[in-house]
């Protein structure tokens, strides 16, 4: 639960307050944000990180503030109960289309995928195929078979601890994420303070959600226009994998950012740079023209 000093947290940052309601879908309450929009384009569809609350990418909520947003909390975190059965990943695609229609989004719609949301975010591409009009891939992988990260790195990514403990993250903080977060810790605290400690069942089911799942046999299926953004010193997601979605995906665009995991919290004003443009462009061919790499 959040505490009052979170709840009077300013609003300083937001183009636009989040609205935050309650939506029931298929037996789950779901914790939703609702950031409007100034144009009318398909709104965005935001798949969070293992054990994130949406108002963790409110950083890069900033820098789309033209951008209509839905935000949730998957079942167990934040302020979405514990489900009442495991899920999978197709389950979870399906519940995010269910939403969007409860909020009344029938049309399509563009999704954002970041670390262990890129995987249902891939997942939704392929399974309402009809629904995702443009899909965004940070700092993510095709599933369990990918290029795995540091045995030391991912055994500290177990559990939750991390978002419990503040004196552990500014420990192991560095190492887990890389990137700016080595020469600047600071960061590590604001993206502490914005978690929301995840409940212990809901993080081991979100881990167990993506036990086996892989989308290399389908990723060249996929015909949505892609941009693959990752970091170059991300010790979680190595690059590779990076390049593995955006070789796979037809006409997927990778950029490189010169920054680790949490390059979409550290480097939020070029994030949304780039997606904006990518969002925006008039032209699909234009936006997904090659798989080089570009850096930034």
């Amino acid at each position: 639960m959040k505490t009052a000093a979170r709840h009077r947290r300013p609003a300083r940052a937001r183009a636009r307050p989040i609205a935050c309601r309650d939506v029931r879908v298929a037996g789950h309450r779901l914790r939703v944000g609702i950031r409007a929009g100034a144009v009318a384009e398909p709104p965005l569809l935001v798949f969070n990180g293992i054990g994130a609350n949406f108002e963790v990418a409110e950083p890069l909520l900033h820098a789309l503030p033209d951008k209509e947003v839905v935000l949730f909390d998957v079942p167990g975190t934040g302020g979405s109960p514990l489900p009442w059965a495991p899920y999978r990943l197709p389950a979870l695609a399906w519940l995010a289309s269910r939403m969007m229609q409860a909020l009344g989004h029938t049309g399509m719609v563009d999704v954002l995928g970041v670390s262990w949301g890129g995987a249902p975010a891939q997942q939704f591409a392929f399974q309402h195929r009809r629904r995702c009009r443009r899909l965004v891939l940070a700092a993510t992988s095709p599933g369990t078979v990918m290029v795995p990260g540091r045995p030391s790195v991912l055994w500290k990514m177990a559990t939750s601890r991390r978002y419990r403990d503040p004196v552990y993250m500014s420990g192991v903080g560095a190492a887990i994420y890389g990137g700016a977060v080595r020469t600047r810790p600071e960061l590590l605290d604001a993206h502490a303070e914005a978690i929301d400690p995840p409940h212990g069942l809901g993080y081991a089911l979100q881990l167990l959600a993506t036990l086996g799942w892989s989308s290399l046999p389908w990723l060249w299926t996929l015909r949505q226009p892609t941009l693959v953004l990752h970091g170059s010193d991300d010790p979680v997601v190595p690059l590779a994998n990076g390049r593995i979605l955006a070789a796979l995906i037809p006409g997927a665009r990778l950029h490189v950012f010169d920054d680790g995991h949490l390059f979409p919290i550290t480097r939020a004003a070029e994030v949304g740079s780039l997606m904006r443009d990518f969002l925006t462009a008039e032209s699909d061919r234009g936006m997904v023209a090659g798989h080089g790499d570009f850096h930034g």
